[in-house]
């Protein structure tokens, strides 16, 4: 991208900041933001945010997003049985989606729903994704895979929620950022 993506304007306001209001108007009990390259910068462009949301440093961002999953995992409550994936460079995603993955999950105990429970869109499976805490030590590999890998080894101890529409859309490229400001109507 050349630049930091995650405080890319949306409006007013930067792209982690609408994500970060989704996972807020979610089900979920707690919200660990986790941060990487130019964490300070990233930390000021969000300004005041609600106490349940804690901020994390990832020492070793640049390893791939497999170091900061684990980050994240360490930083979550003793006591929490599941964890929500998102990505902050996925604005579109909802509190909505993020809800079904969450309820999908606390619904069907035991065999009924899987270890992981991801948002499905028309069949294509993406982000949100849930993963119980029977699988944190497990999904995490070296690299930029996060989950993905150990996910696609597994499709038997997935569930898919299809939630209809398109996937969010990541903002990795100027072209896919100005697709973003067409999307939410900032020409």
């Amino acid at each position: 991208m050349g630049r930091q993506k995650l405080t890319l304007p949306l409006g007013t306001r930067p792209i982690l900041s609408i994500v970060l209001d989704a996972a807020l108007a979610s089900p979920l009990d707690e919200v660990i933001v986790v941060l990487g390259a130019d964490a300070g910068e990233v930390r000021a462009a969000l300004g005041e945010v609600p106490s349940r949301v804690r901020f994390v440093t990832n020492p070793d961002h640049l390893q791939g997003q497999s170091t900061s999953l684990r980050v994240g995992l360490g930083a979550c409550d003793p006591a929490s049985v599941a964890v929500v994936v998102l990505l902050g460079d996925q604005p579109g995603v909802s509190a909505a989606t993020i809800g079904s993955v969450v309820e999908a999950f606390t619904a069907g105990p035991g065999d009924r729903v899987g270890d992981v429970v991801q948002a499905s869109y028309g069949g294509r499976p993406a982000h949100p994704t849930l993963l119980a805490r029977s699988v944190w030590n497990v999904v995490v590999r070296q690299g930029d895979e996060g989950a993905r890998a150990w996910i696609g080894e597994h499709p038997d101890r997935r569930t898919l929620v299809e939630v209809g529409g398109d996937p969010p859309a990541d903002v990795d490229t100027p072209e896919e950022y100005e697709r973003l400001l067409r999307t939410f109507g900032n020409d």
